[in-house]
């Protein structure tokens, strides 16, 4: 039996999914995470590091390579992904460059990246947040974009149109990176201009240095800001062949110029001046229960996709039957959750398959840029793009979220 490795934080949502995929394909799945508050007993009974120890972590999995014999490692979520590259590295896997992780996941590394290659980048600077802004901004074009430099899903990102705005919502993102990994992390952010265009988000899997496509993803709702709360994902793409030709080609510059080799990519990009412009890029699966939508072939999901890559066994891939899409269920605003109703309603919408609210009653909502969660996925599969997409507004419209507001008692 093969063994694989996968690296995980211990609240990864992804880690029943990959058992259930190596399970499937008869492969032997070590887990390495943090042991406290997992509910996953696998976790526990697997190989214990921390994530910020990576000197000791290694030696740890090290060691435990000498007793499981690991044929292949897997990260799970973007924490992870540095970590598995060195251990990769170390045992002489099929990994990628050890640089590459932070190159995916500090945003001002990865313009520094892109212009260095030469490839389409927005201007863009670094900005300390601990000096006086004003002449840090001096001769910025607005619209430009506020951004952390390290943080996910949007949180934190808000657009500015002057430069009033600009220091407004620098001040604003001081408390949301305050915990960020490290001290430069929690003092600067990246301001960038704003790109324009449609956006679209990249699924693939690289081998060997080789990138597949497994789906583009659609975003019908215009992303203007001030915030840029995810919505719909639909697939396949109603974009012209050139543009997804440029999409595609796009992602494997940037895989090439900053050393990703192996693994699944995720991409957010932007159509703009008839170019594909990065917006992010991850080595790791789409997220959220999304990834659940792809299925290729006998009912392959992209875990097993994952899994039988980094063993070195590509799969060929046919294409996806019919059309799928999720919606992002949107914080419509701060408060206390009651009760979501109408769920029954949007469920009997023609080509809906699945409804999940994920937030508990009693759960204090909080919207971007402060919050970083969704109030759970509409998914839905037709025919075509076009039955998915009026599908999901249609569940939509039927759900009425009942909150009540958040009062904040202050010391006296």
């Amino acid at each position: 039996m093969r063994c694989v490795l996968l690296l995980a934080p211990h609240n990864s949502y992804r880690i029943h999914a990959y058992i259930e995929a190596a399970l499937h394909l008869d492969i032997r799945l070590i887990i390495a995470s943090q042991s406290e508050h997992s509910l996953v007993s696998a976790v526990a009974s697997g190989v214990q590091v921390d994530f910020s120890d990576e000197v000791l972590s290694i030696e740890r999995l090290l060691a435990a390579h000498k007793k499981f014999n690991f044929d292949a490692i897997v990260a799970s979520d973007d924490s992870a992904v540095k970590l598995a590259a060195k251990v990769g590295e170390a045992l002489g896997l099929f990994t990628n460059a050890s640089d590459s992780a932070l190159l995916t996941q500090r945003k001002d590394l990865s313009r520094k990246r892109l212009q260095e290659k030469g490839l389409p980048t927005p201007a863009f600077r670094i900005v300390n947040l601990d000096t006086e802004l004003a002449s840090q901004l001096k001769a910025l074009h607005y619209p430009a974009v506020v951004k952390p430099l390290s943080l996910s899903g949007s949180k934190g990102v808000i657009r500015v149109d002057d430069v009033r705005t600009c220091i407004s919502a620098c001040e604003r993102v001081k408390p949301i990176i305050a915990n960020s990994a490290s001290e430069f992390e929690r003092s600067h952010v990246l301001v960038e201009s704003f790109i324009e265009g449609d956006e679209v988000a990249f699924e693939g899997i690289l081998h060997n240095g080789q990138l597949t496509q497994l789906a583009i993803f659609d975003k019908p709702e215009q992303m203007n800001g001030p915030y840029f709360e995810e919505s719909y994902y639909i697939t396949p793409s109603r974009h012209t062949a050139q543009w997804q030709q440029k999409i595609t080609k796009c992602v494997a510059e940037v895989c090439r110029g900053f050393g990703l080799r192996e693994g699944p990519i995720h991409a957010e990009l932007r159509l703009h001046n008839n170019e594909a412009w990065l917006i992010e890029i991850a080595s790791r699966t789409i997220g959220g229960d999304c990834a659940d939508m792809l299925k290729f072939g006998l009912n392959i999901g992209i875990e097993e996709l994952v899994l039988l890559q980094a063993l070195g066994k590509p799969v060929e891939l046919s294409a996806l039957d019919g059309s799928v899409g999720v919606l992002m269920i949107p914080v419509p605003s701060r408060g206390v959750l009651r009760r979501v109703e109408g769920l029954k309603q949007a469920s009997e919408v023609p080509y809906i398959t699945e409804i999940g609210i994920s937030v508990r009653e009693g759960y204090e909502l909080v919207p971007l840029p402060e919050g970083s969660s969704y109030l759970g996925f509409i998914f839905a599969k037709a025919p075509t793009a076009e039955a998915v997409e009026n599908a999901l507004r249609c569940a939509h419209q039927r759900l009425n979220i009942v909150t009540t507001p958040v009062f904040k008692l202050e010391k006296i």
